[in-house]
């Protein structure tokens, strides 16, 4: 039985997931067997009202998650014990596995110098000096910035412009404060950086901690986005998402899993 602070701790968290459902009408749900999969099926969702049922949009896809699978992320939702099972891992830099939990969009981003037609997504060009940075020693840390505007402070970091076809097309995940702006958390150094939905280099090979899929796909997905309906990205193997469904009133799992095996 939770008691003072615990408890308090307790309805903090659950009302910030609360928040974080209450204005939002699509949602994007990926699925794996387990934690340690490549392979996953994402489906879209959307509803009229924040008060209305969910519905499935389109037919499930393939895509692919970190090579060491998934492990739990920092997003909207608190993964206290309520959340997250003791033996379940949790991410950290560097260790392959795409974040598990609810997360926020950010901007579309590509090579092209006009983003996709019809597009309602903010969207940013990549040019050469576009960086995501990855050293955790850095005050830009997990954050997308451009060189030549900033006094770069950091060792290491993702240079966006020179990712093959994977950056052709992509989507920030606000994974560990991605996104900067008023009201939203700073990144936690070592929590697990520069997290994209972007294109896969194939239907069985795992990415360093994004999600991909095919260029039609992640097209067709990125135009169907809206900003305007608070889009949110749910990421959980099947086993955590059957647990957590009643308390994030998540669609059914048997309309995201069909195809999956």
């Amino acid at each position: 039985m939770l008691t003072g602070g615990l408890a308090f701790s307790a309805a903090l968290a659950r009302a910030a997931e609360a928040d974080a459902f209450a204005h939002s009408t699509q949602m994007i749900v990926v699925t794996t067997s387990n934690w340690d999969v490549v392979e996953g099926r994402l489906q879209r969702f959307e509803r009229a009202t924040a008060n209305a049922a969910w519905r499935p949009v389109g037919e499930p896809i393939a895509i692919v998650v970190g090579k060491n699978g998934l492990g739990w992320g920092i997003g909207l939702a608190a993964t206290d014990a309520g959340v997250r099972a003791a033996q379940e891992p949790v991410k950290r830099e560097g260790d392959g596995k795409s974040p598990a939990g609810i997360f926020d969009l950010g901007t579309a981003f590509g090579y092209a110098a006009q983003p996709l037609p019809g597009l309602k997504l903010p969207y940013e060009t990549l040019t050469p000096s576009i960086e995501c940075v990855d050293d955790a020693g850095s005050k830009y840390y997990n954050r997308v910035v451009d060189r030549l505007s900033v006094a770069p402070d950091w060792n290491s970091s993702e240079h966006m412009r020179n990712t093959g076809e994977s950056y052709r097309w992509g989507i920030v995940v606000d994974h560990n404060g991605t996104v900067a702006g008023p009201g939203r958390k700073a990144p936690m150094p070592g929590g697990g950086s520069c997290v994209f939905m972007h294109i896969w280099h194939s239907s069985d090979q795992g990415t360093a901690g994004c999600t991909a899929m095919t260029q039609a796909n992640l097209e067709a997905l990125m135009l169907w986005l809206d900003p305007a309906r608070k889009p949110l990205l749910v990421q959980l193997p099947e086993a955590a998402y059957v647990r957590l469904a009643t308390r994030w009133k998540l669609p059914e799992l048997t309309a995201v899993a069909a195809g999956v095996h």
